[in-house]
């Protein structure tokens, strides 16, 4: 059920639901990270491994390329514009073992007010979709795990939603 104002920019049909992420994709990313100039702040073979760009804005593990910098390894968020950060450090839920929060560099896909989730039949307000799978930033409880989202509090999800536009860059690391 959609309500409310939203944008897409593939159709559904294109978007898919990811199991998760296999080990040798988790290496993956890490060698490719480092093969780009990269730094990889975590053990071998951990799939915490945050990959920290060469050209990061200051206090964040992103390049100065992205509009939203999400760092899994400390559950914070920042908006930055021009290579400088506008607003974060901020906390955020993300996804569990099973649905994991995906790590990559993505563009925003769509956004939309109000969304109430098909498969999971839940609110998210301020939905910025960015990755495969109906992942985005949106308003949720901080207290449990998402199904893969990036789960923010209130005033932060209404903030990602104003400034984020579709095309923009996002990377989660």
């Amino acid at each position: 059920m959609r309500v409310g104002k939203h944008v897409w920019r593939r159709p559904r049909s294109e978007r898919t639901k990811e199991a998760g992420w296999p080990a040798w994709a988790v290496t993956g990313l890490v060698v490719a990270g480092l093969a780009t100039g990269g730094v990889a702040v975590a053990a071998p073979g951990d799939p915490s491994a945050t990959v920290v760009a060469d050209d990061a804005v200051p206090g964040t593990p992103c390049s100065a390329a992205a509009e939203a910098c999400v760092d899994l390894g400390t559950h914070t968020a920042w908006l930055i514009r021009d290579g400088e950060v506008i607003r974060g450090p901020v906390p955020f839920a993300d996804g569990d073992v099973e649905d994991p929060t995906p790590r990559g560099s993505f563009r925003v896909e769509w956004k939309a007010e109000q969304w109430t989730s098909r498969e999971y039949l839940t609110q998210m307000p301020w939905s910025v979709f960015f990755a495969p799978g109906g992942i985005a930033f949106h308003e949720g409880s901080q207290r449990t795990p998402s199904a893969g989202c990036v789960k923010l509090g209130p005033e932060e999800a209404h903030a990602w939603f104003d400034y984020l536009q579709v095309g923009d860059d996002v990377e989660v690391r």
